[in-house]
């Protein structure tokens, strides 16, 4: 676990314009000072991301997040919305797409007039926020389009530091959601799905919210088509049992499943399973982690099965489906 003093000299790296991989409960984030441009084309770099891939700004507290945005801009009737979300999931994995102060800088929000806040929930990410003293913008610290970090091992591009915060408690990134009185009944999108269930958050605002489609126009980060892969080919199935051995050929193939019930004799070079206790929580929590042992693993092949699709387990098939596209 990352000491005082390597929060601290982390804090002053990122002031002087470097980048820092920190934890977070959803993902390893691969953080920049915010508010200098300079500093965040480093991240772009370093992960070579997409310019067209907004990023994800992490503050430390709610006031932090409204200094950074315009809620007055949003349609009428929508501005008590993100006060009540805030309430409910702050700090935790839920990020919000909001109108920008024009301060922030273009290649933050990839020249789109709104960004993306949250305030992680992570000890460290907090005490790295303090140390700081500036907003952070954090996407995963990954290569683009791979598996994201859930520990301080699987963080592998190049930065100015790593401060480790063991392994992440939800594993899968935050839910980001937008504002639109058209969209749906309560005036919330869920632009990519994530570590807040839908239905919590239906709860919360007391009516449905739409669901983005993925390869929409892109207003947040996670919305491309393919994202999330492994370096091995992914094949993504509703049943194992339907699956034709024949069509695996010689292959060294992995399984990647819920309850490991499934795939018994039939040759898996590996296996990967998720939660015996079919629980979609701690799912998401080692869905990651296992996509990196089966990358590792020398296969051919990774067969992932979907899981229920509620709760937390629209998250997961959400990020299996872009990992197994071509």
């Amino acid at each position: 676990m990352a000491s005082e003093q390597e929060i601290e000299d982390a804090g002053q790296l990122l002031r002087d314009g470097g980048i820092v991989a920190m934890p977070t409960e959803t993902v390893y984030g691969l953080a920049a000072h915010a508010l200098d441009a300079d500093a965040v084309a480093k991240v772009f770099a370093a992960k070579a991301r997409p310019s067209f891939d907004p990023l994800i700004v992490h503050v430390p507290d709610a006031d932090t997040a409204w200094s950074l945005v315009a809620i007055d801009q949003l349609h009428d009737g929508l501005h008590g919305l993100p006060e009540v979300l805030t309430q409910a999931f702050w700090p935790g994995p839920l990020t919000m797409v909001l109108p920008k102060r024009e301060f922030i800088p273009g290649i933050v929000t990839s020249g789109l007039q709104t960004v993306g806040v949250r305030v992680p929930a992570h000890p460290v990410a907090q005490q790295l926020l303090e140390a700081a003293g500036v907003p952070l913008a954090a996407p995963s610290a990954n290569t683009f389009g791979g598996i994201s970090p859930t520990r301080a091992e699987h963080v592998t591009v190049e930065c100015d530091a790593v401060l480790d915060g063991g392994p992440c408690e939800t594993g899968v990134e935050s839910t980001v959601v937008g504002f639109d009185a058209d969209a749906s009944a309560s005036g919330v999108v869920v632009l990519r799905l994530g570590g807040t269930s839908v239905e919590a958050i239906e709860a919360v605002v007391g009516g449905a919210v739409a669901v983005a489609k993925p390869g929409e126009k892109i207003a947040s980060p996670g919305m491309l088509d393919r994202h999330y892969a492994p370096r091995t080919p992914l094949r993504l199935v509703d049943r194992i049992e339907d699956l034709d051995p024949a069509s695996l050929g010689n292959q060294r193939v992995g399984l990647l499943s819920l309850r490991g019930e499934q795939g018994r004799g039939m040759g898996f070079a590996a296996a990967e399973v998720l939660s015996p206790s079919a629980d979609l929580v701690v799912a998401a929590a080692q869905l990651f982690e296992a996509m990196h042992r089966l990358d590792r693993a020398g296969l051919d092949l990774i067969v992932a099965q979907r899981v229920p699709d509620r709760g937390l387990g629209r998250a997961i098939n959400d990020r299996l489906r872009r990992a197994a596209t071509a």
